[in-house]
């Protein structure tokens, strides 16, 4: 696909995630958002990064079939945590229990991120996966943690771009937007290949 400076194609980002919308602010293009209304659930025996790249395929996909001449972004993050998928806890009792079955063990966040076009059938996927070292935590602080960020919409419950960043040790990362829901560096590469112009 190309993009011309009189017809560029509508760019839409398939999420109701307000920290995906924040960071593909980043790169000073207009788009829209959309829900993509896809079932989250994990397949039996999928693999965490497996499971992110469908979804985030499925997010695409979906909107571009409501907006077929659009350029349609989905994402998709999964914490891995020795093969077991880790989604977003929903509850404070879930996000508890992930942080202390989190506490002083390295934990993959897979991000995964989805560029589609219907009418011109552009589909291309990446992935960027993000290793976290996370400190031995006490209850205490996994509490005063929880109350304060209240991060139930997270992919296991870290939110590194607050408080969440003094539960790590280490963070290792080739695309540092990642770990927060949206790889920009990966996003400006699909984006560049299917012809729009990145200020």
């Amino acid at each position: 696909m190309t993009q011309t400076a009189l017809h560029p194609p509508a760019l839409i980002l398939a999420s109701t995630s307000r920290y995906r919308r924040e960071l593909l602010q980043r790169l000073r293009l207009e788009f829209s958002v959309l829900a993509p209304e896809v079932d989250e659930t994990p397949q039996a025996g999928e693999a965490p990064a497996a499971l992110a790249l469908r979804l985030a395929r499925a997010k695409a996909q979906a909107v571009a079939a409501r907006e077929p001449q659009a350029l349609v972004i989905g994402s998709d993050q999964v914490a891995d945590l020795a093969g077991e998928p880790l989604g977003k806890p929903g509850t404070h009792e879930r996000a508890l229990r992930q942080l202390q079955r989190m506490s002083g063990q390295t934990v993959v966040f897979h991000t995964a991120v989805a560029l589609a076009c219907q009418a011109s059938g552009l589909l291309q996927t990446d992935l960027a996966s993000v290793r976290v070292r996370f400190r031995t935590l006490q209850a205490d602080e996994i509490e005063r943690y929880l109350r304060a960020e209240t991060p139930y919409d997270c992919a296991g419950s870290a939110k590194s771009e607050g408080l969440g960043i003094a539960l790590l040790e280490a963070i290792d990362s080739d695309d540092p937007t990642a770990l927060v829901g949206l790889p920009l560096i990966r996003v400006a590469r699909l984006l560049r290949a299917a012809g729009v112009r990145l200020p």
